[in-house]
């Protein structure tokens, strides 16, 4: 039986996934200051890639896609164990 076959019975369990582009820390004044308009300042360039998080956990990282008007993530990398 292979490792799929085994938790099959998991299959419907849902996880919440999560795309981070970037985190930064703010102070409330600058938050405050926000307004239609206003842009954040991110640590991370344009191009590089995006962690992906699976359970609150890193386990990979992808790029953003646009797919029509949609965005989505591809993945180009998976975490593997230590």
């Amino acid at each position: 039986m292979t490792a799929l076959e085994e938790i099959a019975h998991l299959s419907n369990v849902p996880i919440d996934v999560e795309v981070e582009l970037d985190h930064r820390q703010m102070t409330v004044r600058e938050i405050l200051a926000l307004e239609n308009g206003s842009v954040i300042k991110m640590i991370r360039s344009a191009g590089e890639n995006i962690d992906l998080l699976i359970g609150g956990t890193v386990a990979g990282s992808g790029e953003i896609v646009i797919i029509e008007e949609n965005f989505g993530v591809r993945i180009t990398d998976f975490v593997e164990e230590a």
